[in-house]
């Protein structure tokens, strides 16, 4: 089956639902610590834990546009990208350009960090981590406290990043939401003659299993 002519694959499927998986696991995490629903929130922080790990290993073994050697990028270059989108020219990019590429690797250890904590962590009340009790309860209560700053910062994160798309979308005129979706862009929007590679979906699966396995076992 050929592509759409005016359109090229540049996302594979793993890496666009662990994106949006984790936009519905920050929204569940954050309403289920706000009302006091901890196991739903104990829940949530391993799946999102399993995934977080899940993307560290695809960015490794993934498909080229998940890779982190594809979109981390030195900053000069980063620089050089940013004063050429500051000047209006037109820089396409198969999968994340420059600066969103260090976006998603700031997340990606933000959300780490937050997962990480939570499993020390406790609620002041009835509710501790899997591996509270491992620490005493004034170290507890210290990495609670971060828990809850690290969340801060994932909330600048994830404004940061909306800025930045409707910065594309308005005034760009460069969808990045809809590629996401649909794992396609339009073709003047990918550099010519790039050549991408996409994992095996059962690479995907068997990394998944084993991230999911690792992230259970801290209840046990």
């Amino acid at each position: 089956m050929t592509e759409p002519a005016e359109k090229v694959r540049v996302w594979d499927a793993p890496t666009r639902l662990f994106h949006w998986a984790v936009v519905v696991l920050i929204c569940i995490s954050w309403f289920s610590a706000d009302q006091g629903y901890m196991t739903v929130h104990l829940v949530c922080g391993l799946t999102l834990l399993a995934l977080v790990l899940f993307r560290i290993g695809w960015g490794l073994v993934g498909s080229t546009t998940s890779r982190f050697r594809n979109f981390l990028h030195p900053p000069r270059r980063v620089i050089g990208y940013l004063a050429a989108q500051a000047k209006g020219a037109a820089v396409p990019h198969a999968g994340h350009n420059p600066a969103g590429g260090w976006m998603v690797a700031a997340l990606l250890a933000v959300l780490l960090a937050q997962a990480l904590t939570g499993l020390f962590g406790n609620d002041g009340l009835k509710f501790a981590g899997p591996l509270a009790l491992l620490v005493s309860a004034d170290i507890s209560d210290a990495i609670t406290r971060i828990h809850g700053m690290i969340f801060d910062v994932i909330l600048l994160l994830v404004w940061l990043h909306v800025v930045a798309v409707g910065f594309y979308y308005f005034v760009k005129g460069d969808n990045l939401v809809a590629p996401m979706v649909t794992g396609r862009k339009h073709r003047d929007r990918v550099p010519e003659g790039i050549a991408l590679v996409f994992a095996h979906p059962l690479l995907a699966l068997g990394l998944l299993a084993v991230t999911a396995v690792l992230a259970a076992s801290l209840l046990f």
